[in-house]
């Protein structure tokens, strides 16, 4: 894996990461402040579920890094398959 393809898997992972992370703990407010939505969190913690969304993101990046280096999946080899059929 190149540097770019590196860079972009880890985005693609940190925003599924993300998306994944940011409904742990949030709560509604029970009386919420004029003008905010009713479903709007409370205390939305955003600072620790984008530290937490970032560790859990390089974890994934390993995992994919190391599965693409041992070469036990490879995307050419089911490209060369693929183009046999044709």
């Amino acid at each position: 894996m190149d540097i770019v393809s590196g860079v972009i898997v880890y985005i693609l992972l940190w925003w599924w990461v993300l998306f994944m992370v940011l409904p742990f703990g949030a709560r509604a407010a029970k009386a919420p402040e004029e003008g905010h939505a009713p479903s709007a969190p409370e205390k939305p913690r955003i600072l620790i579920k984008l530290l937490i969304t970032t560790i859990i993101a390089m974890g994934l990046w390993v995992v994919v890094w190391l599965i693409i280096q041992s070469g036990w999946f490879s995307f050419r080899d089911l490209a060369r398959i693929d183009a046999g059929k044709g």
